[in-house]
């Protein structure tokens, strides 16, 4: 049996050529980025422990690159999250959920009174309409943490 990385090549059936699985990959997808006009003569050198180059190996097999490829493509990517900016968004959920707490309790006081007095107060619509504005502040901020 031949390990799956090893590049073997042998005449199939009506004289055509077998390939492995890596080279196969050559065939149908690019392994190397595309030519640059400019050259590409900048280096960035990062260093990790153990654990954590365990971890960008795994990535980097889960995605089918090299852990190079990976860094590169990730660093690229234009919808890069970091923490702080994941931090900022659920103090902002934490914010809302407070403030729709306020309302909730202002939407009681409506309704008691409304049940107690037999009509709806004047003061209602600006409660319906700040409702209306923390769920979108939420909606946002729920797209925002889902990177949508």
């Amino acid at each position: 049996m031949v390990p799956a990385r090893r590049r073997v090549r042998c005449a199939g059936p009506e004289g055509r050529l077998d390939v492995s699985e890596e080279s196969e990959r050559r065939l149908f997808g690019r392994q190397r980025r595309a030519n640059s006009d400019a050259p590409r003569d900048r280096r960035y050198v990062v260093k990790v422990n153990a654990d954590e180059d365990a971890k960008l190996r795994a990535r980097a097999v889960v995605a089918g690159v090299t852990v190079p490829r990976l860094m590169f493509e990730s660093g690229m990517n234009a919808n890069v999250e970091t923490s702080t900016d994941r931090k900022q968004a659920i103090a902002e959920l934490f914010a809302v959920s407070r403030l729709l707490g306020t309302v909730a309790n202002n939407v009681n006081q409506l309704a008691k009174f409304a049940n107690t007095e037999g009509q709806f107060p004047v003061e209602a619509a600006s409660v319906v309409e700040e409702y209306r504005q923390l769920t979108a502040r939420i909606d946002e901020t729920i797209r925002r943490l889902a990177g949508a």
